[in-house]
C-alpha cells in the first residue's frame, strides 16, 4: 500500500494513456532512491528491516541510492547537547554536530547490507558532494553531482547509502544542514541530480491520511495526491513530507511514492506495479538525464 504524487494538471485518464505510450513507463531494470526515516531506522533490527527492503531491490536488478535519517531520538538528543554546551552557539558548530546522527545510520546500514551479501558504501553529503548556501541550520540546495553514483552503479552494482538533511558550503568547506525533515529534500534532490525513475519515502505509515491514522482511527488512506494538496498538507503540519521536498519534486518531475517500512511483505517489485502508479508534472516532461543539477531550490 501506498500514496502516489501527481500533478493536479494530468487527470490518471490521460496518466494511463500516457503510460500505455511508452512515455514514462519504468522500465523493468530501474534506478530507485529509496528514503528512510528515523523511527524506520529506530535501531539495530529497524535498520535490519530496512536492509531487506533494499536487498529485495537490488535482487530485483534496480540500481538503489538509500537516503537515511537519523535514529529515532537521535538528532533531538544531539541538539540538546548544542543547546546545553552554550545558549548562544555557533550555527556552524551545530551543523557539524547534528549532522552526525545520519551519518551513523548510513554507516551502520552499509554494515548490514554487506553483511547481506550486498555490495554497499555510505556517502556523506560534502563527498558527492551536495553543495547548498551557507544559511546553516536552514541551507538551501545548489547543486548535487551524482556523477560518481552512477559510475559506481554501473562499475561496482554498489548501492549507495547517503546521509540525509545534509550539505556542504563550497566556499567555507563546511558541513551544512538543511533544516528538519531535510532528509526528503535530499532524496528528492538526489533523485534528480541521478535521473531515478522514481523516489520511495518509506515511513511508519503506509501512504498519506486524510488525519494521522495514529491519532484519528477513522483517517482514510488517500490512493493518490496532488503536489498542490501535499504542499498544502505540509504546510499546515503534516510530517510525512516536508514542504521544500514536495517543490522539488514538482520543479523536477521526480516521481514520489509514500510507503510503509514496516509491512513485513513490502510493496510490490517495481515489474508488476500498476500501469498508472506514476508521478508527473505538467503532462509531458521527463526527468532530465543530466547527472548534475544546478539550482535544486528556489
Amino acid at each position: 500500500m501506498y500514496t502516489r504524487l501527481f500533478a493536479r494538471g494530468l487527470s490518471p485518464k490521460a496518466e494511463r494513456a500516457s503510460t500505455h505510450t511508452g512515455e514514462v513507463r519504468e522500465p523493468i531494470m530501474a534506478r530507485l532512491v529509496m528514503k528512510f526515516g528515523g523511527t524506520s531506522v529506530a535501531d539495530i533490527e529497524h535498520i535490519r528491516n530496512v536492509a531487506r527492503h533494499v536487498k529485495r531491490e537490488v535482487d530485483a536488478g534496480h540500481e538503489v541510492a538509500v537516503v537515511v535519517s537519523a535514529m529515532a531520538g537521535t538528532t533531538d538528543r544531539l541538539v540538546g547537547w548544542c543547546r546545553d554546551a552554550a545558549a548562544l552557539h555557533d550555527a556552524r558548530e551545530y551543523d557539524a554536530v547534528v549532522s552526525s546522527g545520519e551519518q551513523v545510520t548510513a554507516g551502520l546500514l552499509a554494515i548490514v547490507l554487506e553483511g547481506l551479501g550486498v555490495n554497499a558504501r555510505s556517502w556523506q553529503g560534502w563527498q558527492l558532494p551536495i553543495l547548498t548556501s551557507n544559511a546553516h541550520a536552514a541551507a538551501r540546495i545548489l547543486d548535487v553531482n551524482g556523477a560518481e553514483l552512477i559510475k559506481r552503479f554501473k562499475e561496482r552494482h554498489e548501492v549507495a547509502v547517503l546521509a540525509g538533511f545534509q550539505g556542504v558550503h563550497k566556499e567555507t568547506g563546511r558541513i551544512t544542514t538543511l533544516g528538519r525533515g531535510g532528509s526528503d529534500t535530499s532524496a528528492v534532490a538526489i533523485a534528480a541530480a541521478i535521473a531515478a525513475q522514481r523516489c520511495d519515502i518509506y515511513t511508519d505509515v503506509d501512504g498519506v491520511y486524510t488525519s494521522d491514522p495514529r491519532v484519528v482511527p477513522r483517517a482514510q488512506r488517500l490512493e493518490r495526491i496532488a503536489y498542490e494538496e501535499m504542499l498544502e498538507f505540509a504546510s499546515l503540519g503534516a510530517k510525512v513530507m516536508q514542504v521544500r521536498s514536495v517543490e522539488l519534486g514538482m520543479m523536477h518531475n521526480v516521481r514520489i511514492f509514500v510507503r510503509s517500512s514496516l509491512e513485513a511483505g513490502g510493496r510490490r517489485p517495481a515489474r508488476d506495479a500498476p500501469r498508472n502508479a506514476h508521478l508527473r508534472r505538467g503532462g509531458d516532461r521527463g526527468t532530465t538525464g543530466r547527472h548534475r543539477h544546478r539550482v535544486l531550490e528556489g
